[in-house]
Order: C-alpha cells, then sequence, then structure tokens
C-alpha cells in the first residue's frame, strides 16, 4: 500500500466510515477508493484529491533525495 492510500484508510477508520460512506461523501466510486487504499498507482488525481480533501489534505510535489543525499 503507498503512502497515500494508507492515510485515506487511516484517516477514514479514524473519522469511523466505511468504505461505502466516504466514496459518497467524496463524489467517487467505491471501486476507486477501494484501488486507491489498495495503492493501485495509476490513479485520477482529480479524484484522489476529492477524497483527501474530505480529511483537508490534497496531493502536493515532494522533492526527492538523490542517492548520493542520502
Amino acid at each position: 500500500m503507498n503512502d497515500c492510500g494508507k492515510y485515506v484508510k487511516d484517516m477514514r477508520k479514524h473519522h469511523g466510515l466505511t468504505q461505502e460512506i466516504l466514496a459518497a461523501k467524496a463524489g467517487v466510486g467505491l471501486r476507486f477508493l477501494r484501488e486507491l487504499e489498495a495503492g493501485k498507482e495509476t490513479l485520477r488525481m482529480d479524484k484522489v484529491n476529492c477524497v483527501l480533501a474530505m480529511f483537508g489534505s490534497e496531493l502536493g510535489v515532494v522533492k526527492q533525495k538523490k542517492e548520493a543525499e542520502e
């Protein structure tokens, strides 16, 4: 599971929401939410942001460390 999917799943459970309820509130399909939580790598960013917005978050750019910096 990727970090984004884990975050969504953890937040959903923290707020006592089922996948069905979160999907309906965020305006996305249940299948999409399940794929997001499972860590699918190819998802529409606009829909991911709809889900993240439910928890006051959004996607952003994160600079990766170069191998030499590690």
